[in-house]
């Protein structure tokens, strides 16, 4: 209310906000928030995310910074909100039942990465949304848009998709897009762990677990190093040096990998680049 017992136009919509019935899905919000979205433009981001609506003003919507929506219920925010559970969840159930040797804590690893703002931005700047996302003035320009308002951007297209075809159209648009990220983090979590690799090689093969010991130490007891060698069944393999028994033991289960032919030893890494 104004101090003169008028209506202001913030009052207003306020008003039409709050008499507005939650159940329906804020369809008349959506009509709205997506009104300003050209036609051109949302036949361009239709065709680079490579799914047809059936009800393009949920694209719009999507589309829809807060800092130019008359409202932030009239912005891409509940949509990025919904989108950021669907994109969870589907992460969680890929990881479930395609990497079934993979630990709670390995999971959560993965997962962690994979639904980060710098891979979900990562993933809106490849496909061109960033470049179709309304602003408010003053934001910056779509190549200089900061990390959380592309990834916004990425999760509120999901929320849309799921919306508007349901969560195996959403899943299906998900994976396309995140699986490489998903595999690129196991990748890189398995190179960063070296035993945990080599475990899962010794069960698959061998169906039995690497065994490691200590070899050598030198040094003073407030800075020693270890030879760690490591042996899988009847099978030893040169041990390696670490500034930690832990270190030592990476280092070995590397050495193992190396010559189970698993991982490129530097001189395979040479010869490839050759």
């Amino acid at each position: 209310m104004t101090g003169h017992g008028e209506f202001s136009c913030v009052d207003y919509l306020w008003q039409f906000i709050i008499s507005f019935p939650a159940h329906t899905g804020g369809g008349m919000f959506k009509t709205i928030g997506a009104r300003s979205v050209k036609q051109d433009t949302l036949d361009q981001c239709q065709q680079l995310i490579g799914y047809r609506f059936k009800d393009p003003d949920l694209l719009g919507l999507a589309l829809t910074h807060a800092s130019v929506a008359p409202a932030r219920l009239l912005s891409n925010e509940r949509l990025e909100f919904l989108g950021d559970a669907v994109l969870g969840m589907v992460v969680c159930n890929y990881l479930y039942d395609e990497h079934t040797q993979l630990l709670e804590g390995e999971m959560t690893k993965i997962k962690s990465a994979v639904v980060s703002r710098t891979t979900c931005a990562a993933i809106s700047t490849q496909l061109g949304i960033c470049e179709l996302i309304r602003l408010g003035k003053g934001m910056p320009q779509p190549s200089r848009l900061p990390t959380s308002v592309a990834a916004a951007a990425f999760e509120a297209v999901i929320g849309a998709i799921h919306i508007d075809g349901g969560l195996e159209a959403a899943r299906s648009f998900t994976l396309q897009h995140v699986r490489p990220y998903i595999e690129q983090a196991l990748k890189d979590e398995h190179e960063r762990n070296y035993k945990s690799m080599l475990q899962q090689i010794a069960q698959r093969f061998a169906n039995t677990t690497p065994e490691y010991q200590v070899l050598d130490e030198k040094g003073p007891d407030h800075s020693k190093c270890f030879e760690v060698g490591v042996r899988i069944g009847g099978r030893t393999f040169p041990g390696a040096w670490g500034g930690s028994k832990k270190e030592a033991e990476q280092a070995a289960a590397r050495l193992a990998l190396i010559e189970l032919n698993e991982l490129d030893g530097p001189q395979q890494r040479q010869d490839d680049s050759q």
